[in-house]
């Protein structure tokens, strides 16, 4: 083969430096397949040179030199670059799908956004350099982009783009910030991509095997991520960016998964995800290992599944059945249909006492009957509860409770309710998750769904064809139902309790004219008798706030309660409903490590309590992957790594010596996920478990707070 000759610069560049987007690419193990067979590589580079030339020149690029194995290539417009990159890396798997192993090369780009000189028929500068180290971070197919670059197509890219975190480059000084772009797969015929979610302890594992197995050797395309994410990869962004890509979640639940905080988080994802997607992708097939329909999930988990058709497997003869309806399944690319019922009102209750396991999320169900609500487990947080009952008797109430997660805020709407019940009150508890993604399309389904959902679980028939009238307004027309249907027709105040409303905020249209409904309705309880009757409980979590602006405000009329920790006379009081002796020092020891975190400490003293672990090794481990919070650290890392600028602030709290002050922003934000305390305009790290956990993997040193 001819050697390729290097491409002569743009003559109006000659001699001139100037603000440009360099890409740079290579190939993966090119020096291997050059050693098995030369000549064949050769050809095959030269095939994919001619293939990136004539993208590069539709996207008005131009291919600037040959370096062995790849091309350095630069363009005016950065946009213009990564859509470039995108559109190669798409052709390449295009192709690949079609052709044997031996005919595929795997590229990685990098592209970076600077100043760079071009001087005779070459180009320098740092910006050149900087482009070849991105390519190396690149996972083959992939391109890898600078912050500069970022900056620019962030808001004009509809792909995800991953936040690697800060790289060390090689010859590069200081760490660089690295975001991900990888392409969208071709779907070729009926082939899919699979995200197997599994426990890695057997049965799960060997299932999970087998079923990646099976679907691979039918050509589908699966991710496990024990067996994929090589030894130092960014496991967060890898895990996001599957779930982006693939078409279905097999979901293995285990009893032991089900209570699981990451996989909480993984299916809220794919719900979020779903929801978006004009295909509803991905598809999520849960299978329930050795774990019947009737066994409790948490609260959170069972939302999101609900309606859901789960599958059963309880030994190795099951698992031909699976995979014959898992495999038909995708070779039709279908979804299953949904269930018609609801399962969220008919699965059991977790019960609460000392053996059974804390869930990460609470179940609000309000018992029936003379079925006492308190529990000797419920820690009460005065004078909040009181203020709460005295709230929901008066006029119109509006009560709204938030907090980061697993602080109790369902537990505390079920009291408020189930007081009001004691009071002769209609209460009526409404999840917002149970709402299909295609319910929030506009404000019209939602408020459709919204009174229908209320209408029946006050046992009314629906009415909506006789209230909803075109002419008029969405929110009117829901108005004039609840109006002149709903609260005409029970004879006594509605305490109307709306849970996970959280889901809401990715709609921000919806989120405006909602709330404002409600806020409304509250306003016309001073004047008009009939909006006496309705009293609304709202609750949400402040990890909401994280992907919002700032100076929106979600919700600010009614009475606000916001839940704070617990106290140490608290934790040493239900230290001892666990049956344990302890004293002052081992709640101090306790509370250094997680604070008064309600959820991370009722899970230490339920595994200290039944002597799986002790104090001290659990407060050795406790910060690490292998220690008794590595789900919850997890999830936490996961969310932060989606906002650069929040994990960028976390490490500057965590290796600092002192309290730090942060831009407001992000000040706030960290609070809201419950990560940091404020002192002032400062603020801290909120407890050792945080600090110690992303010093480690965030690379800093810690500030412990006295």
């Amino acid at each position: 083969m001819e050697p390729i000759e290097n491409v002569a610069l743009p003559s109006q560049l000659r001699g001139e430096s100037a603000l440009a987007a360099i890409v740079f690419t290579d190939v993966e193990s090119f020096t291997t397949k050059m050693a098995a067979d030369e000549k064949h590589t050769l050809t095959l580079i030269q095939r994919d040179f001619e293939l990136m030339s004539q993208v590069c020149q539709r996207f008005e690029g131009h291919v600037l030199k040959t370096l062995g194995d790849g091309l350095l290539m630069y363009f005016v417009s950065a946009e213009k670059a990564v859509l470039c990159a995108v559109e190669i890396q798409t052709a390449f798997a295009t192709a690949a799908a079609q052709l044997s192993e031996r005919d595929v090369l795997k590229h990685r780009i990098g592209i970076y956004l600077g100043e760079v000189l071009f001087s005779g028929n070459d180009v320098m500068g740092n910006g050149v350099n900087v482009a070849a180290r991105l390519q190396g971070e690149a996972t083959p197919g992939g391109v890898c982009i600078s912050q500069t670059v970022y900056d620019v197509v962030k808001n004009r890219l509809r792909l995800p783009i991953t936040y690697m975190g800060l790289r060390k480059l090689r010859g590069i000084q200081e760490p660089m910030p690295v975001y991900q772009i990888t392409p969208p797969r071709p779907q070729i015929g009926t082939h899919q991509r699979v995200f197997i979610s599994y426990r890695t302890q057997n049965p799960d594992f060997k299932l999970a095997e087998t079923l990646c197995a099976t679907l691979t050797k039918v050509g589908h395309e699966v991710f496990m991520a024990g067996e994929n994410i090589r030894l130092g990869e960014n496991w967060p962004q890898r895990i996001e960016a599957e779930l982006k890509q693939c078409d279905y979640l097999l979901l293995l639940l285990s009893e032991q998964s089900a209570i699981s905080e990451m996989v909480t988080e993984e299916v809220r994802r794919a719900k979020e995800l779903r929801d978006a997607h004009p295909e509803s992708k991905p598809v999520i097939l849960p299978i329930r290992v050795n774990f019947p329909l009737t066994s409790p999930l948490n609260y959170n988990l069972r939302g999101y599944l609900d309606r859901i058709q789960q599958r059963e497997w309880y030994s190795d003869a099951d698992t031909p059945t699976v995979i014959q309806e898992i495999l038909s399944i995708l070779a039709e690319g279908r979804v299953p249909e949904d269930l018609t019922e609801s399962g969220l009102e008919i699965q059991p209750a977790a019960l609460d006492g000392p053996d059974c396991y804390p869930l990460p999320s609470a179940v609000p169900e309000l018992p029936e009957g003379q079925v006492d609500l308190a529990s000797v487990f419920y820690v009460e947080r005065s004078p909040i509860e009181l203020r709460a009952s005295e709230a929901i008797i008066q006029p119109g109430a509006l009560i709204r409770i938030k907090a980061t997660r697993q602080m109790g805020k369902t537990s505390l709407m079920a009291r408020i309710l189930y007081h009001a019940s004691q009071q002769g009150y209609r209460t009526v508890a409404l999840n917002l998750q149970l709402a299909e993604g295609k319910v929030f399309k506009d404000i019209d389904k939602f408020l459709r769904w919204f009174c229908a959902s209320v209408g029946r679980r006050l046992r009314l028939p629906n009415q909506l064809n006789e209230y909803w009238d075109e002419i008029f307004g969405s929110k009117d027309n829901c108005t004039a139902y609840f109006e002149e249907y709903l609260l005409e027709n029970i004879d006594s105040p509605l305490v109307l309790g709306l849970d996970e409303v959280d889901c809401l905020f990715q709609y921000p249209e919806i989120a405006a004219d909602f709330f404002g409904l409600l806020r409304a309705w509250h306003e016309d309880a001073k004047n008009r008798d009939i909006w006496k009757k309705l009293r609304l409980v709202v609750v949400h979590s402040t990890e909401v706030y994280v992907p919002m602006d700032i100076n929106q405000s979600p919700f600010n009329v009614g009475l606000s309660v916001e839940l704070p920790e617990f106290t140490p006379q608290q934790v040493f009081d239900l230290a001892s409903l666990h049956g344990l002796d302890w004293q002052v020092a081992q709640v101090e020891q306790l509370m250094a490590m997680v604070a008064g975190h309600p959820y991370l400490v009722r899970l230490a003293l339920y595994h200290i309590a039944r002597q799986d672990i002790g104090l001290e090794e659990l407060l050795k481990t406790a910060p690490t992957e292998a220690g008794l919070y590595s789900d919850h650290l997890r999830r936490h890392l996961w969310n932060l790594q989606q906002h650069p600028e929040l994990a960028a602030a976390i490490q500057q709290v965590v290796t600092a010596t002192a309290p730090v002050r942060l831009e407001s922003a992000a000040a706030f934000k960290l609070h809201s996920m419950g990560l940091v305390d404020l002192q002032g305009n400062e603020v801290k790290p909120r407890c050792d478990l945080y600090c110690q956990y992303f010093r480690d993997r965030l690379k800093g040193e810690c500030y412990t707070a006295p």
